[in-house]
């Protein structure tokens, strides 16, 4: 079929540098760490042995000066659940896919045929490169041991065991592998279409970075991994809004590239993401109902935000054309590529002669190669559209559906579904008597411990700008999660598929509202002084810094 092979491509990194396919975060971070050592460039590895278990265990049990009393089942057994991340584990095709991304040089003995990140690590640096600062603190605790100019390692006195078995690692194995950038595939650093998300990553990462020195490092990983994830699926939620709004109307928006950030009235996005979320995490319950709903109203949109992904790959692929076949294009000063908003271009009047007769040949090869046309694409030819308009409607015809599976399930991995951490839902098996059971968003408690450990820290009024802890109201908190990242708990959205709450939905909100602090109450950060609503404080759990009062929340 003439869609095979280029021709029906689909990604464009302006929107997404994944490859839309299921995501494993220990994967992903294990490849950014990579991305961290080499600049934002994958890493290039030749080694002289192979990455199994027995590998691993021989060489622990060869060093008894190190690992003192540890015996061959016992650290077959440790290293196989705690130190290294498999695949298919118990079965026959068991493998490794690498250690677990506690330290930075773990991305040395990563398994790349089984460690597959999908471009997730390349969109997550490119969403850090927005502030230095982030790179930097995340450089500094994966590689906090190692001297930059010369790669020595020097373990801390702190040090946990599974950190010190994968120095142990590096330093005796690393002597027979090679470890260099791949300056193969240099960065392409695209301006994005809404500069807020990356902005929000940055800033989270540093005040979860802050506690470092007051939690366990397998615990403060375990974090980095929902907070990438969070952040990454919010990103591609906004993009499923953004970017079909954005083809409409040929162009961005300034406030959009700015990242909101121009004063009052300027920091709200039209594009971001408004979720109502499940906090009991009970099926069939009015809130779960309402929950459902909000998950509905996303999930339709991806067949659109699809189409408009083909949309701007095809007029990239068009505009690519002009630039290596005609003299009438060329690439921005500096770079050999387009943006998306710059591809948009092409759409214009100047344009169009050259546009008809390129997507013509492409309407015309499908038209001779698929000599009996589906009835459906037969109404399409005769409805008179545009080469470009009719060459789209065959992509979506016959990848479309290929493409929207394959978005969800990236979707779904990023949400974490089934995992801790889940920002949703859905009864494993995924159908009931042939239907679909319907996904709705729920907070784990897991990605709750990471966003109050994000949210408690704020600036102090000392006017240092050093972050400390501090108490902060019940109902501030609600409001920092739907003003910040559009999470609804005791309210609904006033908008993606909501118009406010109506009488019949207060009695749902309340009871949310009351799982939610069930909720803080199990994982420690609530205890009951009052019944009075404006004096319920959720307290940290840890202490950074000098007492402070509660104060403005992270914008």
């Amino acid at each position: 079929m003439a869609l095979t092979g280029a021709l029906g491509t689909f990604t464009h990194p302006g929107v997404s540098r994944i490859d839309y396919k299921a995501l494993d975060m220990d994967r992903v971070l294990t490849a950014l760490l990579a991305r961290l050592w080499h600049g934002g460039m994958p890493s290039k590895i030749s080694r002289t042995w192979n990455l199994e278990v027995d590998v691993f265990v021989k060489l622990f049990l060869g060093n008894p000066e190190v690992f003192d009393g540890f015996d061959r089942e016992t650290t077959t057994r440790w290293a196989s659940t705690h130190l290294l991340d498999l695949v298919n584990r118990g079965k026959p095709t068991e493998a490794v896919a690498a250690p677990r991304p506690l330290h930075g040089f773990t991305y040395r003995f990563r398994n790349s045929r089984k460690s597959r990140p999908y471009g997730a690590d390349e969109q997550l640096y490119e969403m850090l490169a927005e502030d230095e600062g982030a790179l930097k603190g995340l450089r500094e605790f994966f590689f906090s041991d190692v001297d930059r100019s010369t790669g020595d390692i020097t373990p801390g006195p702190g040090t946990d065991v599974e950190t010190q078995a994968l120095l142990h690692l590096v330093q005796r194995a690393g002597r027979q592998m090679q470890d260099r950038a791949d300056t193969s595939r240099p960065r392409t650093p695209y301006t994005p279409l809404c500069a807020e998300p990356a902005r929000q990553l940055c800033q989270d990462v540093m005040r979860l970075l802050y506690h470092q020195d007051h939690m366990p490092r397998t615990v403060l990983v375990d974090y980095l991994k929902i907070l990438f994830a969070f952040h990454l699926s919010l990103y591609h939620l906004r993009m499923m809004k953004l970017l079909p709004a954005v083809f409409e109307a040929g162009a961005g928006s300034a406030s959009c590239r700015g990242g909101h950030s121009g004063g009052p009235g300027t920091d709200r996005c039209p594009h971001r993401p408004r979720l109502f979320l499940d906090v009991e995490g009970v099926p069939g319950t009015p809130a779960a109902e309402l929950a459902e709903r909000s998950a509905e109203i996303w999930y339709r949109r991806v067949p659109r935000f699809v189409q408009a992904t083909y949309q701007v790959k095809k007029l990239d692929e068009f505009s690519a054309h002009l630039v290596r076949h005609t003299t009438k294009l060329s690439y921005p000063p500096g770079r050999n590529y387009f943006t998306p908003e710059e591809v948009l271009q092409r759409l214009g009047k100047s344009y169009t002669k050259e546009r008809d007769a390129f997507f013509l040949q492409r309407v015309t090869r499908v038209r001779d190669e698929e000599k009996d046309l589906p009835p459906e694409l037969k109404q399409i030819t005769q409805l008179g559209l545009s080469a470009f308009d009719e060459y789209i409607e065959m992509l979506m015809h016959y990848k479309g559906r290929h493409y929207r599976n394959y978005f969800i399930e990236c979707l779904d991995t990023m949400l974490l579904k089934h995992r801790p951490g889940a920002l949703i839902a859905q009864p494993r098996g995924g159908r009931t008597g042939g239907k679909s059971v319907a996904r709705r968003f729920v907070l784990d408690a897991r990605l709750l411990e990471v966003l109050l450990q994000v949210s408690l820290l704020r600036e102090g009024d000392d006017g240092t700008g050093n972050l400390q802890t501090s108490p902060m109201r019940v109902d501030e908190f609600l409001t920092l999660l739907r003003e910040r990242y559009g999470l609804h708990i005791d309210q609904l959205p006033d908008t993606d598929g909501f118009s406010g709450a109506h009488l019949d939905d207060q009695a749902a909100l309340r009871a949310n509202a009351a799982a939610f602090l069930d909720r803080l109450r199990e994982i420690g950060y609530y205890q009951d002084m009052s019944d009075a609503y404006l004096t319920q404080t959720i307290t940290p759990r840890y202490s950074i810094g000098t007492e402070a009062t509660t104060g403005a929340a992270p914008r």
